[in-house]
């Protein structure tokens, strides 16, 4: 099948490489030509597992190609998939301006009928206004379809590969078939495909990401009321999770959501409520408890050092919003951060894969660690913003000879807090005891 992807950011750059890997013929468009260029030469734009394997492979077989030619690649495919960015506005409703300038450049390269697929997140309706934008611009007869994508930056390649599900919105037969092919060699253990209208698979989208930042910021409210009875979450979750009517997954505290998808998509949702007079009043909550959130681990920092904390070093393992990314965007890393530096403190970061990326918003203001025990030298305090592999289990006698206090505050409760007390450490976590050293 010939394809064209509009986009070469996460969702197009994953969907481009797996459908190559599945022997399609995929052509890339992006109008960014150094990134084009760039992946030309298997230089990713993103950091993302087992990505540029698929890219490379699929490049030197000749089944995936990169072009900043709009035109050209939409004469050349019979199934476009839109897939270019839908940042939020100041209203919180996602801009559609470049989805629909690409719906425009189909209408005017539109040269045979051709499926059209809005891959981006977009809100209800977009679909039907991308066909009649399209319609503007050509006579010649053509298929709509939404197909939202569900992937977990740091896991996408493995979620686009084997999906749990598959969410179609069709116009038509036609367009529910051309899409069954397609994806039929990524369900062949037999998770569905879910054909459905165009609104509801726009809806499922948003429906999906809400229900998920809903959790996390509800176990986040458990955890802070845990910290103020002196209950234990670890323990709360696993009573919860139990419950087959509940589930064990996305139950874990943490510093708050950040990322491209959960905050937009929440303020995206709430817009569509307002707009059709539906106050969605529980994701109002959500999003205000998931700001108050991301200010937890400095009120932790606060509260344990007081004065002391003006003029201090501390250091900050984690910059991605989540491990296995170098996507900072809406990352708490950020906004402790900041919170830092205004009440000026000494800031030494680490990441393995995030500092280039969270170099462009902090610039020289903080210190760039080497490696993950430069970034606590000399510091009166290490906070722990993400959970990556690497600060899971850690030389902590070589950690305490560095530091000038034996102080971590940790958002991702990585540790045990009894071994942390025997170590010689004060080690506080989210929504558990604190554990302090024996004098």
């Amino acid at each position: 099948m010939k394809i064209t992807v509009v986009g070469t950011g996460y969702v197009g750059l994953v969907a481009g490489a797996c459908f190559a890997e599945t022997g399609n013929d995929v052509l890339c468009v992006d109008v960014d030509a150094a990134k084009i260029e760039g992946l030309r030469q298997n230089r990713l734009p993103i950091h993302e597992p087992g990505l540029e394997p698929l890219v490379i492979r699929n490049q030197r077989d000749g089944r995936l190609e990169f072009t900043t030619d709009v035109g050209a690649a939409i004469e050349r495919s019979d199934v476009i998939l839109i897939a270019v960015g839908t940042p939020p506005g100041e209203d919180g409703s996602a801009d559609l301006q470049h989805v629909l300038d690409v719906a425009r450049s189909i209408g005017r390269h539109m040269d045979r009928p051709k499926l059209v697929v809005t891959k981006s997140t977009v809100p209800v309706g977009t679909a039907e206004r991308v066909r009649a934008e399209i319609c503007k611009h050509t006579k010649t007869a053509f298929h709509v379809a939404a197909n939202p994508e569900f992937l977990k930056e740091g896991a996408a390649v493995e979620d686009f590969m084997k999906p749990d599900r598959v969410v179609i919105g069709v116009d038509s037969p036609d367009a529910a078939e051309v899409m069954g092919q397609l994806y039929a060699p990524f369900v062949r253990t037999g998770n569905p495909i879910i054909f459905m209208d165009l609104a509801s698979a726009e809806m499922t989208k948003y429906a999906a990401n809400a229900m998920l930042a809903t959790r996390i910021s509800l176990m986040n409210q458990f955890a802070r009321l845990c910290d103020a009875v002196g209950a234990d979450v670890t323990l709360v979750r696993r009573g919860i999770g139990s419950d087959r009517r509940i589930g064990p997954a996305f139950l874990f505290p943490g510093p708050g959501y950040g990322g491209s998808c959960f905050p937009k998509d929440v303020k995206a949702l709430i817009h569509t409520g307002d707009t059709h007079g539906v106050s969605l009043d529980v994701l109002q909550a959500v999003e205000a408890a998931n700001e108050r959130q991301k200010r937890v681990l400095f009120d932790k920092l606060e509260r344990r050092l007081g004065p002391a904390l003006h003029g201090a070093t501390v250091g900050v393992w984690g910059l991605a919003f989540k491990a296995e990314t170098d996507d900072v965007r809406e990352s708490p890393a950020l906004v402790l951060i900041e919170q830092l530096l205004a009440a000026r403190v000494q800031v030494r970061v680490h990441d393995p894969a995030a500092v280039a990326s969270a170099r462009r918003q902090l610039g020289d203001r903080v210190t760039y660690a080497k490696n993950a025990y430069d970034a606590v030298q000399g510091a009166a305090a290490l906070a722990i913003v993400t959970e990556w592999l690497e600060y899971r289990n850690p030389d902590f006698d070589r950690m305490k000879g560095l530091m000038m206090r034996p102080l971590i505050v940790d958002a991702r409760n990585l540790y045990d807090p009894p071994r942390m007390a025997k170590l010689g450490f004060i080690y506080e976590s989210i929504g558990r005891p604190v554990a302090c050293a024996s004098s």
